[in-house]
């Protein structure tokens, strides 16, 4: 399929620079007849059915974005890190790439420098750091905020940009459908008879990545790395057994739930990492209902939605959001949509 199938116009005024009250998001409505309506995410405890389950992604974001120079000329170096190799070595995207030359030598601060060791595809390098890089974060990093908020990071960002169950340290980007949960409404979820479990998938570059490909097919996924535990594997088997619905906090738990299906034919306690490309023509065996934020055109997080409602009845549904003054990506609004019966 072509990848401007997956194509729409949004006027920059939608894109949300800032965040809005947690918990007061609006939420457009998809149902599975392709039928719309507008509420809130305050509605979630009236849209879910006793018996439902909640998964949610709990990883935690770190300030993976880092300002260097370079030690012989002083000149400017942006690494974003994407994946430790050891506690000194990690797998990193620096910008400017011209700069970032194997032997090169680039300050963070008086005491702690990296050099880069290698450079590998896809502009990323392997950097080593001259002492352990993680203690130092809170300290020198910023929250790598995606590129379409035009706006430096600021302080509450640290905040803003997690959520509020996120546990496991690793992502370089928010799952973002969960910034919208309080501890408050979780608890009215609860009340409702709406139980909750989690998985882990670090949040990676891919994200952030455009498909370039004329033809989606040929768009290769970063992989990233994952865990279901044994009570959340549990939690799901027992939510099925009682006919409970699966209701997805975001495409990172789609992806990481499908993935371990597909696998192993089931949802099982494991870990590893998937590249899992989901988009029409895909047969979900997982996630019955799918709360999610509005995503970029042709993005491969676009995809996976009209996989699992249509691509018509989704892009009719972005068109109905936009002249409805929706707003869009990660500090955005949401859609609740439910599987549809046969693509």
């Amino acid at each position: 399929m072509r990848t401007a199938e997956f194509d729409y116009d949004l006027p920059q005024e939608c894109i949300a620079q800032t965040p809005g009250p947690r918990g007061e998001s609006r939420l457009l409505r998809l149902d599975v007849d392709g039928r719309t309506e507008h509420r809130h995410v305050g509605d979630l405890p009236n849209l879910l059915r006793a018996g439902d389950l909640l998964v949610v992604n709990d990883t935690r974001v770190i300030p993976a974005r880092l300002l260097a120079r370079r030690r012989q000329t002083g000149g400017s170096l942006e690494l974003l890190l994407v994946e430790p190799i050891s506690d000194e070595r990690w797998i990193a995207l620096a910008k400017p790439g011209r700069r970032a030359r194997p032997g090169t030598v680039f300050d963070l601060d008086a005491d702690l420098h990296f050099t880069v060791v290698e450079k590998l595809v896809g502009g990323k390098i392997v950097a080593e750091f001259s002492q352990p890089i993680e203690p130092h974060l809170d300290r020198l990093g910023h929250v790598p905020l995606p590129p379409y908020i035009h706006r430096p990071d600021q302080p509450r960002d640290r905040e803003d940009y997690q959520t509020v169950y996120a546990r496991q340290p690793g992502a370089i980007a928010a799952p973002t459908a969960g910034l919208h949960f309080t501890t408050e409404l979780i608890d009215s979820l609860e009340s409702a008879g709406v139980s909750s479990t989690a998985i882990t998938l670090h949040v990676g570059i891919g994200t952030f990545r455009p498909v370039t490909a004329r033809e989606a097919e040929d768009h290769q996924m970063e992989a990233e790395r994952f865990e279901v535990s044994a009570a959340t594997a549990a939690a799901i088997e027992r939510t099925r057994a009682e006919g409970g619905r699966i209701v997805a906090v975001g495409t990172t738990v789609v992806r990481t739930l499908e993935s371990v299906s597909l696998r192993l034919g089931a949802i099982e306690p494991t870990t590893g990492s998937t590249d899992l490309f989901i988009r029409p023509g895909f047969r979900f065996g997982a996630v019955d209902l799918l709360l999610t934020n509005f995503h970029l055109p042709q993005s491969t997080l676009l995809m996976l939605v009209c996989a699992f409602a249509g691509r018509q009845p989704v892009l009719a549904a972005y068109w109905e959001a936009i002249a409805s003054g929706y707003r869009f990506y990660s500090y955005g609004d949401c859609m609740l949509i439910d599987r549809a019966r046969s693509l």
